[in-house]
């Protein structure tokens, strides 16, 4: 089954609350939070108080993707706030296994995100204990970009060497996600959509029917 983790990068901080309680009930299986301090990106946007304010409301998964650099300074800090999954980008530290295994050893779910430029082969030792990989589908930093066709490829190589190695990670896509790219990338492979703008830029009462139409 598909999880559909919609993206809130665009959403104003005052209408964080309501915008999550209406995807809450619409169905979402995770929240998909993208925290940046223009290190890692050129963008700032959400930080641990966001998430710790989320937690408060919501059951679902908070799904929390670090943009930013270096990670391990910051990794108490989103684990206290109440992440239950975090995704960093490995190329950022030196010791990304490190930070996998600190993760897990607070029982927090690790992921790595590739960024589009990166080829997986590189970070193929982490394969076999990382949650979950975002497979980026557009440049990291800002919402609302056009789906990178060339992702799927990469979706594509990812999913089979899953299959051949047996390895249990999730792939999430994330990044220009709608209607026709999110069935390209599920038909190659996909296990959660992170979608944004192309669900919140919707009336909150067309939610549930949008998150529904990928399952």
């Amino acid at each position: 089954m598909i999880k559909i983790s919609p993206s809130i990068l665009n959403v104003k901080t005052e209408n964080i609350a309501s915008k999550v309680k209406k995807l809450d009930t619409a169905g979402a299986d995770y929240i998909h939070i993208d925290v940046m301090n223009g290190t890692y990106v050129d963008n700032i946007s959400f930080n641990s108080d966001i998430v710790k304010e989320i937690k408060k409301i919501t059951s679902k998964v908070l799904d929390v993707h670090l943009m930013i650099k270096p990670i391990k300074p910051h990794l108490e800090e989103y684990i206290n706030a109440g992440s239950d999954i975090i995704t960093f980008h490995p190329e950022v530290e030196n010791d990304p296994k490190g930070i996998i295994e600190f993760l897990k050893q607070n029982n927090i779910e690790a992921g790595i995100a590739l960024h589009p430029k990166i080829n997986i082969l590189d970070y193929k030792e982490l394969f076999s204990i990382v949650d979950q990989i975002i497979v980026m589908t557009v440049i990291p930093g800002y919402g609302g970009q056009k789906f990178i066709e060339t992702q799927l490829n990469k979706i594509n190589e990812l999913n089979e060497l899953r299959k051949l190695k047996k390895y249990k990670f999730n792939i999430s896509a994330d990044g220009g996600i709608n209607h026709q790219s999110g069935r390209e990338c599920i038909k190659n492979g996909v296990d959660v959509l992170a979608v944004g703008s192309f669900l919140l830029s919707k009336p909150e009462t067309e939610f549930a029917k949008i998150i529904n139409s990928f399952k």
